[in-house]
């Protein structure tokens, strides 16, 4: 860069010295020409006014190129500072205000998606990590049962029982985290087609409250809900029991034993409102930030044994996304607060329960 522009600048040089040095070699013949008499002395009056003229104007000219050379030195400086990892600020001539503005912002956002490569790939590689030993733990357990079987053969059938029943749970685990790497596959190379229908949600949510139960009941917890009447969206219904239930596993699973979950629905003119409160430890603020994207996961989500891989608020913010909705988080000391707003179909009576 910094020789692109000591180029152009040799070649302005240039283009500024060769113009007065021509009007200089004329305005010397026109001399020579005057001290002689060869012309009348009217004609040579115009001549040195023609002459003068020119010669007032190039030597501007060749004024005004040396200021835009050093435009273009200062330009090439802000250039190179923009390329290097630098964080000082660009600062060019007064009259370049506008460029250093446009350079700075550039420098920002250029400094920002470093940043945010460089975090996405240690959360790939964090993810990467975390996964090989999610699969690893249940495959090293259904393949130690396995063995254990297969040289026992004369082990007591209560045992036996007892160790297919551990094998199972653990290869299911497997298989639902599986499951749950290729759904997200899928969803972020946007392979997936919607298939949208008419939705109750309002009869959906019920439905919901009562499928986790048997969960509530293991930690003592209670479910309350505040849900508007017949609240009729148009979606995909599995998809959006998907959002639905891995929230809803996460507030149980995050939620204090004993604790109420709350499950609020409001439609609005355009939107409908679906909030989800749980009473829990408080999600620091760093982490709320980015605890719907791709590749993260809070520390204490390892440190907790919820049985899943971390991927489940991921896949409820693909899925919403694909309805045009949005999802996010708010969490303080009292509860943590999971709020997904969706297009609403509309709020006439279209005769049909179905979800």
């Amino acid at each position: 860069m910094k020789d692109d522009v000591r180029v152009f600048k040799k070649k302005i040089l240039w283009k500024t010295a060769f113009f007065p040095g021509v009007l200089t070699i004329i305005w010397a013949i026109s001399l020579f020409i005057i001290s002689d008499g060869v012309l009348k002395e009217e004609r040579q009056k115009e001549i040195v006014c023609i002459v003068g003229t020119i010669l007032f104007f190039l030597t501007a000219y060749s004024f005004s190129l040396k200021k835009i050379i050093k435009y273009f030195d200062e330009i090439g400086a802000g250039i190179n500072q923009l390329l290097e990892e630098e964080n000082d600020k660009i600062q060019l001539e007064p009259e370049l205000e506008f460029i250093e503005k446009k350079m700075n912002r550039l420098k920002i956002t250029l400094e920002q998606r470093t940043k945010d490569a460089i975090r996405t790939e240690q959360r790939k590689n964090d993810l990467v990590g975390y996964l090989a030993h999610d699969i690893r733990t249940p495959l090293t357990s259904i393949v130690g049962y396995l063995e254990l079987l297969n040289d026992m053969k004369q082990m007591e059938r209560t045992q036996q029982e007892k160790y297919l029943r551990i094998t199972y749970d653990k290869a299911k685990r497997l298989e639902k985290l599986i499951n749950e790497l290729f759904d997200i596959s899928k969803l972020n190379m946007q392979t997936v087609a919607l298939k949208k229908e008419q939705v109750n949600l309002t009869f959906m949510l019920y439905q919901m409250a009562d499928e986790f139960y048997p969960m509530l009941e293991q930690k003592g917890q209670s479910m309350k809900m505040e849900i508007d009447e017949k609240i009729l969206i148009y979606g995909e219904a599995d998809k959006l029991a998907r959002v639905f239930g891995n929230i809803l596993k996460n507030a149980i699973a995050y939620g204090d034993a004993g604790s109420e979950i709350t499950v609020q629905a409001a439609k609005g003119v355009e939107n409908v409102v679906v909030t989800f409160v749980n009473r829990g430890a408080e999600i620091p603020k760093h982490q709320l930030e980015h605890i719907f994207e791709k590749f993260y996961r809070s520390d204490s989500a390892r440190s907790t044994d919820t049985g899943n891989a971390g991927l489940g608020l991921a896949i409820a913010k693909e899925i919403v996304t694909l309805h045009g909705g949005e999802i996010w988080a708010v969490s303080n000391k009292e509860d943590t607060k999971f709020i997904v707003k969706l297009p609403i179909l509309c709020h006439c009576d279209f005769g049909s329960e179905d979800v």
